[in-house]
């Protein structure tokens, strides 16, 4: 297999973003009022968790779906051994001191629902990128590398409608109110991908770097697209 110079910092990058956004921001729902659209409700993580996608767009750009596959496979098992590092913590008796006690109140507070929102974070994450990553490498072929805006906007429409769909109804139905879960999953989608169209010169530049430092520029054409390959 062909090697590269920066694809294992990217796959380093990539699998950060994603535990810190879905163990840190996920389970907060925040509020913001804006000029003439008034309060919206949104998750925390929605600030973080799409550079995750611009990561995804990126590697499937330059390197190919096959490469992006594997990426998502790192963020996969991450995502596990988070979860069940949770688990175990949250288990083990806290120390007597009422510092521990008080402190194993907040752990429990913070990371209790972790293995629920952790299985949709892995469910809805496994779904939406890889929806992501067929659809710009799709579209690629379909625009013979031109239009790269189209692409990285179109395939993030598509697989954020996976991911966040998938995410807060799996994660928070039954615990938030009906209507929070909805307005909280659509103010999601509209942030993430909003936050995708913001982010396309950024995009650019990069992809731009890559393929000029690492020689790559990957066309899709013969790929094997099943999700359950790891090479």
């Amino acid at each position: 297999m062909k090697t590269y110079k920066y694809y294992d910092f990217i796959l380093a990058a990539f699998v950060c973003v994603l535990l810190c956004s879905n163990l840190i921001g996920a389970a907060k729902a925040a509020e913001m009022t804006l000029p003439w659209i008034g309060t919206v409700t949104f998750g925390a993580g929605v600030l973080f968790f799409p550079i995750s996608y611009i990561f995804g767009d990126i590697l499937t750009e330059v390197y190919g779906y096959g490469r992006d596959r594997r990426v998502v496979w790192a963020g996969f098992g991450a995502l596990i051994f988070a979860s069940f590092m949770s688990i175990v913590v949250l288990a083990l008796p806290a120390a007597s001191d009422p510092f521990n006690q008080g402190y194993q109140e907040h752990l429990n507070a913070v990371f209790g629902n972790t293995p629920r929102i952790m299985l949709a974070s892995v469910l809805a994450f496994w779904c939406g990128s890889f929806s992501n990553s067929y659809v710009l490498a799709k579209m690629k072929i379909w625009t013979k590398g031109r239009l790269l805006w189209s692409r990285t906007i179109g395939s993030t429409l598509v697989g954020e409608a996976v991911d966040s769909g998938l995410f807060y109804v799996l994660a928070f139905y039954g615990i938030w109110p009906t209507h929070q879960v909805v307005a909280v999953a659509v103010a999601q989608y509209v942030l993430k991908t909003t936050w995708e169209i913001v982010m396309t010169p950024v995009t650019y530049r990069v992809v731009a770097f890559l393929k000029a430092k690492e020689h790559e520029d990957y066309y899709d054409r013969h790929t094997n697209f099943s999700p359950f390959k790891i090479s």
